[in-house]
């Protein structure tokens, strides 16, 4: 059953990774758009930034299965449109729709874990569904490309949308009888506002957010700006090597020190460790050891964030509201990163871009400190 949840989290990714990995041949589809095409990637997280805080609520509201099983089908049906030649301005209309797709499975999805998944399990599965993303963009490398490179780049659409269909069939069907928490009264519109200041406010619903901004503010800028900097006889690997490695530390190091510590202090531990391998970057500019040790640290992160949303909030409700923080943080970070470190690259060059990423991945660990600091080491609750 997690298994199951955790490969709708692949086809949630997907929706990112199916425009990611043949970004460069858009325009062979648009030919005309120019810089445009970038909307086709930040569209579906713009949904995200948003209505990720308030999506928790909703989905609380309508039902975890219900969201999970509908939003998959929402999804598929967004691909398999894609797959026609539509206009520019429709196909990004349906990029919108995908946003929404997107941010109920990511919200729907680890809340599900966390119900299926009790004891030291829970933080074993919700480690698993940290590293959907990363997984699949690698399926849509080894996969996606041999794809499009023998039936054109709608046939990925094509393709996801069969699996997006198997999906939602095979949930609808596995979670029928899973017993979740009853559904809450949908919010008030103008209870939003407040909504927001709520979960703000909360040390225990915004503390795994506030951390998951700044990893993902560095992680993925860090992917996409760092290979120039790599000698070219180990750039492929490196890169390549990087969220795999990442993701094994995730899986291994990190569930066994999940079982020791709990995430909140282990996500500061991977912060500290991270900044320290930027500083070991900076002294040795594109050296393999410390990219791979960098990737390593982020793998402590990445696990340990999912994992500290149940253990500091004690309900269903209260973890779908720090889930759809997490969502709106994840989608905010990926959105600034990027930018953020071209522009700082364009000033100071690559030393400036890697203290600015040391600097970020400290923040981040004071940042839960002063949060560890307001909840004065109480229990998660509810509310």
């Amino acid at each position: 059953m997690i298994a199951l949840v955790w490969i709708a989290g692949l086809g949630a990714a997907a929706q990112y990774g199916k425009i990611g990995v043949v970004f460069d041949r858009l325009p062979e589809l648009y030919p005309d758009v120019g810089a445009a095409l970038g909307w086709t990637v930040s569209l579906v997280g713009v949904i995200g930034i948003v209505f990720g805080v308030v999506a928790g609520l909703f989905v609380a509201a309508f039902g975890y299965r219900r969201t999970l099983v509908c939003c998959l089908w929402l999804g598929a049906a967004m691909s398999a449109l894609q797959v026609l030649a539509l206009p520019f301005g429709l196909f990004l209309a349906t990029r919108v729709v995908e946003g929404i797709s997107h941010l109920g499975i990511v919200v729907a999805g680890p809340t599900l874990m966390a119900i299926l998944a009790t004891g030291p399990a829970r933080g074993v599965a919700l480690t698993i569904w940290s590293t959907f993303f990363g997984v699949s963009f690698a399926l849509l490398s080894w996969l996606g490309l041999p794809l499009v490179e023998a039936q054109g780049v709608r046939a990925l659409f094509a393709a996801h949308a069969v699996i997006m269909v198997g999906l939602a069939v095979i949930l609808h069907r596995a979670l029928r009888d899973l017993p979740v928490p009853a559904r809450t009264a949908f919010p008030k519109l103008r209870a939003l506002p407040a909504l927001h200041l709520g979960i703000y406010r909360s040390p225990f619903k915004l503390a795994p957010a506030a951390g998951w901004l700044f990893y993902t503010s560095c992680f993925l800028a860090i992917l996409t700006l760092l290979p120039p900097f790599v000698p070219a006889e180990a750039r492929v690997f490196v890169m390549g090597a990087m969220p795999l490695v990442s993701i094994a530390v995730s899986m291994s190091l990190g569930v066994v020190l999940l079982r020791v510590l709990p995430g909140v202090r282990l996500v500061q531990i991977g912060f500290l460790l991270c900044a320290v391998t930027m500083l070991w970057l900076w002294v040795s500019p594109g050296d393999w050891r410390a990219c791979l040790a960098l990737a390593a640290a982020f793998g402590l992160v990445q696990g340990a964030s999912f994992a500290a949303v149940p253990q500091l909030n004690a309900t269903a409700a209260d973890q779908s509201e720090a889930n759809g923080a997490m969502s709106q943080a994840g989608n905010l970070g990926n959105g600034i990163g990027t930018p953020l470190l071209v522009a700082v690259i364009a000033t100071g060059g690559y030393s400036a871009m890697i203290l600015t990423v040391a600097a970020l991945l400290f923040a981040g660990a004071v940042v839960h400190q002063i949060l560890a600091s307001q909840r004065g080491g109480r229990p998660a609750v509810a509310g």
